[in-house]
This record gives structure tokens, C-alpha cells and sequence, in this order.
């Protein structure tokens, strides 16, 4: 554990870092112990958001809009995002964030449940970012794969919840074995779903990494 400690603040020391206004976010929402993206997660999101150019992405978790602003930022120019929260504290942070940034033409927010919200988007995304309740994920998936076409990725943040999901069930703390429980049933459908090839990586506190590749043949 020490090892991979030193290699990720190496890794981390390497990172050219964001903007200063994102940097700025980045602190205040420290400050105030907002979770946000980690370090190592948002040079990934940077390389991906490059590589892929998805023009619409949708991101479940809203938070202060940290993340949805370095996708903005990192993404094309002409990139639309649609992102879902349900914790009225936040709500207006996070628009106010968006206003500050200027980017508010770019951004469309959805207040309310998202599990409610999700049923009721239609078209496609090019990429979708879950990054909110962990224990809802497995709830939500159905949804979401209908708003994916070929090509498109799903990213789910912190699938790995500190550690405890490589522990024994006996081990996690009784609090939190519905998530544990969700979370391994999620990770499973993720990785054995015919019309999805995924990897998932030690970023952060765990990324899964979904391409769909078609539509399931009945």
C-alpha cells in the first residue's frame, strides 16, 4: 500500500492541473468537504473527453458543478451536458458556479430524483457520467444503457467505496452492505452485459469504463 501511495503522488505531481477558476472550485469544494472528481479521475476525464469529443453528455450527480465545468472546459466547444441533482443545497451553488464560468448556454440542470428523471430523457448521449448515490447505480442502469447508442460511454465514479467492496461482506460495516451488495451486482452487470465491454481501474476510489457495442440481440 505504501508503493502505490508514492506512485500516485508521483503520478499526481506529474498533472499540469485546470484552469485557476477550476482550481479555485476545486478548493472551495474542499474547503466546504464537497466530494468531488479526484486528481487522478480528472486527468483521465481530460484524456477521454479528447479522445472521444462527445458532443452531449449526460452526468448523474451535479454536486457544485465541478466536474460538469471540467467537462465543459476539456470537452468541444459545441458540447451540450445534462446534468441531474436532487440536494436543493447545492442546486443554486452550482447554477451560480455555472453563471461565473459562462457557461450557462452549454449546461441544462435537472433538479429532482434521478432515478424519476431518467425515465423520462429521451434520444441518446454520447457519454454518460455517474457520479451520485452508489447504492442507485444498479437501479439506474436500465435507463441508462436506453439513453446510450453504439459508441457511446458510460463512466460510474467511486465503484470501489474505499476498499470495502474487495472485503468480506462479513467485514463492511452493516450501514453499508446495501451499497456494498448494489455495488458488486452493478460492477457484474457491467462487466458481463453482452452489449457492453468494460474495464474497471484503480482511479480514484474505482472507475468503471463502459462502451456499448449494439443492441442486445433477443
Amino acid at each position: 500500500m505504501i508503493v502505490e501511495e508514492r506512485m500516485k503522488t508521483y503520478i499526481n505531481s506529474l498533472d499540469m492541473g485546470n484552469t485557476p477558476f477550476l482550481q479555485e472550485l476545486e478548493a472551495q469544494a474542499l474547503a466546504n468537504r464537497v466530494p468531488i472528481i479526484r486528481r487522478d479521475m480528472q486527468s483521465f476525464m481530460r484524456m477521454l473527453l479528447a479522445m472521444k469529443q462527445p458532443k452531449r453528455i449526460l452526468e448523474v450527480g451535479t454536486a457544485v458543478g465541478f466536474s460538469t465545468l471540467l467537462m465543459c472546459e476539456y470537452g468541444p466547444e459545441d458540447l451540450k451536458i445534462t446534468t441531474i441533482e436532487n440536494y436543493e443545497k447545492r442546486i443554486p451553488v452550482a447554477k451560480e458556479n455555472f453563471r461565473r464560468a459562462g457557461r450557462e448556454s452549454q449546461i441544462t440542470l435537472l433538479e429532482g430524483d434521478a432515478g424519476e428523471i431518467l425515465k423520462e430523457l429521451t434520444g441518446t448521449f454520447d457519454m454518460i457520467f455517474m457520479d451520485a448515490a452508489k447504492g442507485q447505480y444498479i437501479n439506474w442502469l436500465p435507463d441508462v444503457l436506453r439513453l446510450m447508442e453504439e459508441g457511446s460511454v458510460l463512466v460510474s465514479d467511486n465503484v470501489l467505496q474505499e476498499g470495502d467492496l474487495i472485503e468480506s461482506h462479513y467485514l463492511v460495516e452493516r450501514r453499508n452492505r446495501t451499497i456494498y451488495k448494489r455495488m458488486r451486482e452493478y460492477l457484474w452487470q457491467l462487466t458481463h452485459s453482452p452489449i457492453l465491454r468494460t474495464s474497471v481501474l484503480p482511479l480514484g476510489d474505482g472507475a468503471a469504463v463502459s462502451i456499448k457495442t449494439g443492441e442486445q440481440v433477443l
